[in-house]
């Protein structure tokens, strides 16, 4: 099933789809054993920091391979590409889905580059997702707040063409420093005005009971990776502290089993959304 079927298949059906971030073949293995092992679709994530460190066509390899060796339905998907240039890349190396983050230009220009990868993913078949509004990076300020606007949102995804749209009601990038509060009714507003598929960035650290919420007010995308990289150097940083160990493949495992723990719980969470 192609990722907009599926997405637009989990909208009705009121429940979200994992897509979590992969660093090294370690954390790949751990969400694929997962989704694996609760039989749930999986979308995998690279972002450009995450190809330039592994490679873009090795990263490509790990993903389609795992994916095909789990026996687990699921998709590559570039998180939080910054130009036309890195999503021609990834096009061109077979992903299924892109994003192009034009979310801190200007609205106008948001909507012009948007518009050129929704032309270039076309003749690919690709699915495209882009960002409305301000949902902080990591590094920058959690204080300041721009909320997705919803007729915003309407005429940002009638002039785009986008499948997608990543939205800001609340959630930043990173760990919080105080628990999020969700926009729901804004949330609401814009599920209700706009055709596109809606995803929640920033999902670490948000409270359970909030993700569900989100999830049955139009959210179907729930995005995940700074605690896969927390929770795996975590455990390697204690296993490594008393332990003269030099052999890698005895010492990652630990770490790769904590991710699997955590995937399962996010699964868990966006799946039974009652």
């Amino acid at each position: 099933m192609k990722i907009k079927d599926k997405l637009q298949e989990f909208t009705r059906q009121k429940r979200g789809l994992l897509a979590t971030n992969f660093y090294n073949l370690e954390t790949l293995q751990g969400v694929l054993r997962a989704a694996a092992d609760m039989n749930e679709p999986l979308i995998l994530q690279l972002t450009q920091s995450s190809i330039d460190y592994m490679g873009l066509n090795t990263a490509v390899g790990m993903g389609r391979t795992g994916l095909k060796d789990f026996g687990v339905e699921g998709w590559i998907h570039l998180d939080h590409g910054g130009s036309v240039e890195l999503v021609q890349r990834c096009l061109d190396a077979g992903f299924d889905s892109v994003m192009i983050d034009g979310s801190e230009l200007p609205f106008e220009e948001n909507i012009k580059i948007t518009q050129e990868v929704v032309k270039r993913a076309k003749s690919y078949d690709a699915h495209v997702e882009a960002e409305l509004g301000y949902v902080a990076k990591l590094g920058q300020s959690h204080q300041e707040q721009g909320f997705t606007q919803p007729k915003e949102a309407y005429q940002f995804v009638q002039e785009t063409g986008i499948d997608a749209l990543a939205v800001a009601v609340g959630t930043a990038h990173g760990f919080y420093k105080d628990e999020p509060k969700l926009q729901l009714d804004l949330l609401s507003e814009i599920a209700e005005i706009t055709s596109a598929s809606l995803v929640l960035h920033g999902g670490s650290g948000v409270p359970e009971a909030q993700i569900k919420a989100a999830v049955s007010r139009g959210i179907c995308k729930v995005n995940l990776a700074t605690e896969i990289k927390n929770i795996f150097m975590k455990t390697l940083q204690e296993q490594l502290k008393e332990n003269e160990e030099i052999d890698l493949r005895k010492v990652f495992p630990k770490a790769t089993s904590k991710i699997t723990d955590l995937v399962k719980g996010k699964l868990e969470i966006v799946k039974n959304i009652k």
